[in-house]
């Protein structure tokens, strides 16, 4: 089982039903990272914010690409905030942290102070991204993860159940990947996770494992290694 793991949500993982949050996601996330807590697992989040806000696409509309960009951090605090209060609910000790200072909100920031959160049983939920422009949600999480010197990143798709050769959805063909390495992942052109966040893995020798959120248990699963999706790290 690993001990400190780094969860990265998708923004869209926590919406449906035409919804940008939808109330019951969120409980159930959080009842099943209570059981993960439970185990004595020490948790952080790295969240997106793709169902407010994608800085890149709007920026491909017109829009400036920075301005873009500083809209999506805001996306993410919103969904930070609320795994926070779902969570809470639930009875789960969290912090919230930004990268871009909010103090109303949450604290900034601080990775002795992150690390403290995680030895004392807290979860930790990490918004705004890097705090800077031009840097996706996926470099965000391989950068706090390396940081909070993370076991693993668990990547959790929505709707996925792994790293295919091509489009499942498009392709019935689609072979699924077992295990990978980082260097096939990047020769191959495979859409795990943006190029930068990659290599930052591979350079810090941090496992990645991607899997399909929407069944049941699965987060569970893949903290302790029984989850059926891909595995991708540095060996051969």
């Amino acid at each position: 089982m690993y001990k400190r793991v780094l969860l990265k949500l998708s923004g869209e993982a926590l919406s449906g039903h035409g919804q940008s949050l939808d109330p019951e996601v969120l409980k159930n996330l959080a009842k099943e990272l209570k059981e993960v807590q439970s185990l004595g697992v020490e948790l952080a989040i790295v969240v997106g914010g793709g169902n407010f806000i994608r800085g890149k696409m709007m920026a491909d509309l017109g829009m400036d690409r920075v301005q873009a960009d500083y809209m999506g951090m805001l996306g993410t605090v919103i969904n930070a905030l609320a795994v926070q209060n779902a969570l809470e609910q639930e009875g789960v000790q969290t912090r919230v942290q930004t990268a871009v200072e909010m103090q109303k909100v949450a604290e900034p920031f601080i990775l002795r102070r992150a690390i403290r959160h995680l030895e004392k049983g807290r979860i930790v939920i990490f918004g705004a991204g890097t705090g800077s422009p031009y840097f996706s949600t996926d470099t965000t999480a391989a950068l706090r993860a390396s940081e909070i010197d993370a076991d693993v990143i668990l990547m959790a798709k929505n709707g996925v159940d792994g790293v295919y050769d091509c489009d499942p959805k498009k392709n019935p063909e689609a072979k699924r990947f077992d295990t990978l390495n980082y260097l096939d992942v990047l020769n191959k052109g495979l859409q795990v996770m943006d190029s930068t966040a990659i290599s930052m893995c591979m350079d810090n020798d941090i496992d990645l494992v991607v899997f399909n959120m929407n069944e049941p248990g699965n987060i569970m699963n893949a903290v302790t290694q029984k989850v059926s999706g891909t595995v991708v790290t540095k060996k051969k």
